[in-house]
């Protein structure tokens, strides 16, 4: 007999579910029985893996592609994700991406539209197709991805992406005053140092990673799981009393 968690037959939607700390954060869900809408832009393989593990473990899974910053790939996601579980129980807005790094003098316009669109307007877009659903319940969850780069300011070359997400620790403060009235919590988790990740062994070189980890109390850096299980802890507070809060993850090398 499968042992029940808090999670146990909830409904979960993960944007950017099927790579890096998205794909621990869908692997952890399924752990813990929850029905996963795992949203994807390029890794179907994954997502589609994903699904078949959800399977064997007899929970519901799909996966949906979409390209987010559209705002009707945003409500199609949704919709999918609602005819395919009856209802939405928790919200994952996991997608990010730092693009590349520029600085001030570097950052074309039309760059700087695209780190916001993809980093911010597409949680917009996502959260507003979602929330009618989780207004449904009398207690449902919102979990956003933020990032220490939104607290410090980031490293050299990411003034766009530092921006988007330390806008997104404001939206998480402001979407909780907004949706507590009808159930919903908001929270948000900010990881530091992440390794083992495209996001990293694209954009951060072994020296850069070396010198950030020898500048972390306890002495190393981060990896997708630390993020899934504090998402998890975050989500699944159904009768808590946290909401408008950010979770930090990075080692004690910022806290506040």
């Amino acid at each position: 007999m499968k042992s029940k968690t808090k999670l146990t037959g909830k409904n979960v939607l993960i944007t950017a579910g099927a790579q890096g700390i998205g794909e621990a954060i869908t692997r952890h869900f399924i752990d813990s029985g929850a029905n996963v809408a795992i949203h994807y832009f390029s890794s179907a393989d994954t997502a589609n893996k994903l699904v078949d593990y959800a399977a064997s473990k007899g929970q519901k899974a799909v996966a949906i592609n979409g390209d987010l910053t559209k705002e009707a790939d945003a409500n199609v996601m949704v919709e999918k994700t609602i005819e395919a579980f009856g209802g939405l129980d928790i919200l994952i807005n996991n997608a990010g991406s730092l693009v590349a790094r520029k600085k001030l003098g570097e950052i074309e316009t039309q760059f700087w539209y695209k780190v916001m669109d993809i980093n911010l307007t597409s949680m917009l877009f996502v959260t507003r197709a979602a929330a009618p659903y989780l207004a449904k319940n009398d207690n449902s969850s919102i979990v956003n991805l933020a990032s220490l780069a939104g607290r410090k300011g980031g490293h050299a070359g990411s003034l766009a992406y530092s921006t988007s997400k330390g806008a997104i620790l404001t939206l998480t403060r402001a979407l909780s005053s907004e949706l507590g009235p009808n159930g919903t919590r908001v929270n948000a988790v900010a990881p530091g140092l992440i390794l083992g990740t495209a996001f990293h062994n694209t954009h951060t070189t072994k020296e850069s990673a070396a010198k950030t980890v020898a500048g972390i109390p306890i002495q190393r850096a981060g990896n997708a799981d630390d993020v899934a299980r504090a998402v998890l802890y975050l989500a699944s507070e159904y009768d808590g009393f946290i909401t408008g809060a950010t979770l930090d993850i990075n080692g004690g090398s910022y806290n506040m």
